[in-house]
């Protein structure tokens, strides 16, 4: 697995979001995007770091940030992650981890003695003009937007 790096031009992609409309990187040049991959919807870990995003949104707004929740979820099941947890911004559905391979976050995973492919939770800010600005990939679900807030605002 190699991860895209600061200071790389990311990958531009169209995924479908939970309401079935496809979704472009490109769409939000002049903005920063919080592009942030999550293994699966309605997990605890996933939901706790959705939830701080969520009530977060305030603050990223003022930054001019944009953040897109990525995962391999079928399109079907984000609405549900959404309405349960009244999230405020737009999820993805990456089901072939075509663009998750892109970015470098999907390979070897292990849990419980199990090895398996899977989705890292790696984070990425996208500057304005579509390139990776940083790489959040140390962090725990509970703190990821704190360790976010942080970063942007020791560089405003």
């Amino acid at each position: 697995m190699k991860t895209l790096t600061a200071g790389t031009p990311a990958p531009d992609f169209t995924l479908l979001n939970q309401d079935n409309q496809p979704v472009a990187l490109s769409d939000f040049r002049g903005k920063k995007v919080l592009a942030y991959f999550y293994p699966k919807a309605m997990t605890p870990g996933c939901t706790t770091q959705a939830c701080a995003l969520r009530d977060s949104k305030a603050e990223l707004d003022a930054l001019n940030v944009e953040v897109l929740g990525i995962s391999i979820d079928p399109v079907k099941r984000l609405p549900k992650f959404i309405e349960r947890d009244n999230l405020n911004f737009t999820l993805l559905s990456d089901e072939d981890h075509a663009v998750a391979e892109q970015f470098g976050v999907w390979g070897e995973k292990k849990f419980m003695g199990k090895v398996y492919d899977g989705l890292h939770r790696i984070s990425f800010l996208i500057d304005e003009n579509g390139t990776i600005e940083h790489v959040f990939n140390k962090f725990k679900t509970k703190d990821h937007h704190e360790v976010v807030l942080n970063y942007l605002n020791r560089n405003d």
